[in-house]
């Protein structure tokens, strides 16, 4: 069975909703909210995929998404050779504050998997960027499919959203497979002297909507 997009769109089979469950959580800053947490059947790609829901989605015509991109050594121990986790923590408060869903999506390493990352680390070491390293693998700049993603929010009944990016790739994606992307909110730039030059990486070579500043000290402009 499938869902039924508009003519140009990808067809996307349907996913349903398998769990919700309550789940208060405390980041390391202090930060306290209450998230809804939802897992789902009948994904395309079989990972295991979640969504936090916060705040109150229905209180807005189109409610705030992140696509956030599962990101262990960022998200859990806090690496600063990214911005994931920055990225993760405003993305939550952001989100809990107009209400909408935050789309944890299991895709280490834009998809390329940890161990592979790890190895692309090294390269950069070496004087590679991060999409040189993993062409240098032999992998894909960028294996991220967002299929699951537009699965996930129509089991959710989200008919229109507003995208919480700076990665034109994801809107784009999310509407090629039939989700309206209304507007586009950026992301805060987290830079630091470990992540800097992999931030220039992503302006420079897959658009995003990146302002870096002057320096590298660590800072949060938020667009």
């Amino acid at each position: 069975m499938h869902a039924s997009l508009s003519a140009g769109h990808t067809l996307v089979a349907n996913a349903s909703v398998r769990t919700r469950v309550t789940i208060p959580l405390r980041f390391a800053d202090g930060y306290e909210v209450t998230a809804e947490a939802v897992t789902f059947h009948g994904l395309a790609d079989g990972k295991e995929h979640v969504a936090l829901v916060l705040g109150d989605p229905t209180a807005a015509s189109a409610p705030l998404v992140r696509l956030h991109s599962e990101c262990l050594t960022g998200d859990v121990f806090g690496s600063a050779r990214c911005d994931c986790g920055p990225q993760l923590r405003e993305a939550v408060e952001r989100i809990a504050a107009t209400g909408g869903v935050l789309l944890y999506l299991r895709q280490e390493g834009r998809g390329i998997g940890l161990y592979n990352k790890l190895d692309a680390y090294a390269l950069q070491d070496a004087g590679l960027d991060t999409y040189e390293a993993n062409t240098a693998l032999g992998l894909p700049e960028d294996g991220r499919d967002y299929t699951a993603a537009a699965q996930m929010l129509t089991a959710l009944d989200i008919a229109e959203l507003d995208l919480l990016t700076n990665n034109p790739d994801k809107a784009q994606q999310l509407r090629d497979l039939g989700v309206p992307v209304r507007f586009i909110r950026r992301t805060g730039v987290f830079a630091t002297d470990s992540n800097v030059r992999y931030l220039h990486a992503k302006a420079q070579r897959t658009h995003h909507t990146i302002a870096l500043p002057e320096t590298a000290t660590v800072t949060a402009l938020v667009g």
